[in-house]
């Protein structure tokens, strides 16, 4: 673990955070990104990893580990509840964070940790239990969605009063948001 030269002249470890993300169309990597800046500049140091390559380092080494996974079809990622189940007690042992990003959050009576639906569905379906949860909105794209993708997530826009507009890109990501967030990661 790196080291850090106190005013005292004794030396302090500089925690790592871990942020493993999921993102299908790359929203959820923004919002990563963000994080990871916000953490980074309390003097923390941070890696940022897709949750398919999270074998490639040693998850017992870093200090705290978040994770941040977006909602396609009302679902999250297959492979991050598969992860969650192989390491709850690992991360169960560690500061740690969960935040989803889901279009139906962006209404207000749905983007909250205790009022979001899909985030509920989750934490029913996990064994770890999160200590700092998050929910933010994301984002909808129609340009860079598949034909299918774009037809049957129009037709979620039409049913829920969101943007039909086949060549809409619409951001409701609240940065502030995730800043503010990110200010509470940086204190794990």
């Amino acid at each position: 673990m790196p080291v850090a030269w106190l005013a005292s002249g004794k030396v302090a470890t500089v925690p790592h955070i871990l942020i493993l993300y999921s993102s299908t169309d790359g929203q959820t990597l923004r919002i990563c990104e963000c994080l990871q800046g916000v953490v980074e500049q309390s003097g923390k140091r941070v890696t940022l990893l897709a949750v398919e390559r999270s074998g490639e380092c040693d998850l017992a080494s870093f200090d705290a580990i978040v994770i941040g996974a977006s909602v396609r079809y009302g679902k999250h990622s297959k492979l991050v509840v598969d992860f969650v189940h192989r390491h709850a007690a690992l991360l169960d042992s560690k500061p740690n964070a969960f935040f989803s990003v889901n279009v139906v959050a962006r209404k207000p009576n749905k983007n909250t940790p205790t009022t979001n639906p899909y985030l509920q569905k989750f934490l029913r379906q996990i064994p770890w239990k999160p200590r700092h949860l998050a929910v933010f909105a994301g984002k909808i794209n129609y340009p860079v969605y598949s034909p299918l993708d774009r037809l049957v997530i129009r037709f979620i826009m039409w049913m829920t009063n969101g943007p039909t507009d086949p060549i809409a890109v619409v951001e409701f990501t609240d940065w502030d948001q995730v800043r503010a967030f990110g200010k509470r990661l940086a204190v794990l």
